[in-house]
């Protein structure tokens, strides 16, 4: 049974939530990086301002989730900053966050979605190929010293 999740966009009130999902799994297995700092503390002119995206997930007015788009060019976004809390992954949020992102993208006619991840992180890598992703090559001035896998989802 699919647990009852509100996927809303980015809403002023809970960048905190944003901000410390992000960094709970930044530093539960990597360290943060001076990218994710700026990109985390400035959402708002590094995200949404360049034509991106934020969405939070709510559960009984509770955030869960939450993930971005940052636009890369016209149809082509990263699907980015992609956190669930810790005591409540594996029960199903991740997978209606893919389902709702592959829709939005899909629904705005892009052409395709473009994810950076660390084979460390198993479950997400799992999830991603799931939903479609391919592994494709990983340029050498990947913006994250942490990412060893690029990923891409052609939509049609």
């Amino acid at each position: 049974m699919e647990i009852e999740l509100q996927i809303l966009p980015y809403q002023p009130k809970y960048k905190n939530d944003f901000v410390t999902l992000n960094l709970d799994w930044l530093e539960e297995y990597f360290e943060v990086e001076p990218y994710d700092k700026k990109i985390l503390e400035d959402c708002e002119n590094q995200i949404l301002a360049k034509g991106g995206h934020i969405f939070f997930v709510l559960q009984e007015a509770v955030v869960v989730g939450t993930f971005a788009f940052m636009k890369i060019e016209n149809g082509v976004y990263e699907l980015s900053k992609m956190a669930v809390p810790k005591n409540l992954r594996g029960v199903g949020i991740g997978n209606q966050m893919m389902a709702f992102s592959i829709r939005f993208a899909e629904q705005h006619h892009w052409q395709k979605l473009l994810l950076y991840s660390n084979t460390k992180l198993k479950n997400s890598i799992h999830l991603y190929r799931k939903y479609g992703y391919v592994e494709i090559p990983l340029e050498s001035n990947a913006p994250y010293q942490r990412g060893n896998i690029k990923m891409e989802l052609i939509l049609d």
